[in-house]
């Protein structure tokens, strides 16, 4: 049968390609696929603990029974954590090329009931890992993404009955002072607004597949693969 193979980020640099088509033997599992894929590859071997594993933009377990036309996706760490599920609820959860406007984010979730709205903007700092950082590439799996995202809205409306909330994030080339992700959370009482905002890019970076790549003077790396596991030979 024929599935589709897409990769981003770590997977991408070492494979050198962002997609391809596969044919796999009836009752292959997406585990399996990635012992196959992986065999002697340690850089992403090596990884094996963090990576998500993502059939049809979907969480799954490695046991998952792959099926024709699926579409598969090996999600390279984002910061750990794993899956859950979730899920439409607020908005708008986005990904974007272009610069972000925090003040549009915080209207999209003005309410006459809401007593508190509180915001986060992520900006690229100077300095990360020892090392001046001159920039960053964020990479995206852009519909996926923006699922999980909508995933967060709903988890928090679940927990805290708020459904004022925003999440935006920006890809591509960003220089240091640059935003490069908005979060809005409007709330009756401030204490809510404040937990649900925190819990937002908490779980952002637990199970949104955005990856960070960090350039410096001397070279760059991936954050969340390479910077926190050792470089191998691929």
């Amino acid at each position: 049968m024929r599935i589709r193979l897409r990769y981003f980020a770590l997977w991408r640099e070492v494979l050198g390609r962002a997609d391809e088509a596969r044919e796999v033997a009836p009752g292959t599992t997406v585990g399996a696929l990635f012992e196959e894929l992986t065999a002697g590859r340690p850089r992403l071997a090596g990884l094996r603990e963090a990576t998500l594993l993502m059939v049809n933009q979907e969480y799954v377990p490695a046991e998952t029974a792959l099926r024709e036309g699926d579409e598969v996706v090996f999600i390279p760490p984002v910061s750990g954590g794993s899956g859950a599920d979730g899920g439409e609820g607020g908005g708008p959860f986005r990904v974007v090329e272009t610069p972000l406007d925090v003040t549009e984010v915080i209207q999209a979730v003005e309410d006459p009931g809401a007593g508190a709205i509180v915001s986060f903007t992520g900006t690229v700092r100077d300095h990360s890992l020892g090392k001046a950082v001159t920039a960053l590439e964020y990479e995206a799996y852009p519909a996926a993404a923006e699922k999980m995202l909508a995933r967060i809205g709903a988890e928090i409306a679940a927990r805290w009955g708020l459904r004022r909330v925003a999440i935006v994030h920006r890809v591509g080339h960003l220089t240091v002072g640059e935003a490069s992700v908005v979060i809005a959370v409007a709330a009756p009482h401030r204490q809510a607004a404040f937990e649900a905002c925190e819990y937002a890019i908490v779980r952002l970076k637990e199970i949104v597949p955005i990856w960070k790549k960090e350039s410096y003077s001397d070279g760059a790396v991936w954050i969340g693969s390479e910077a926190d596991y050792p470089r191998a030979s691929s």
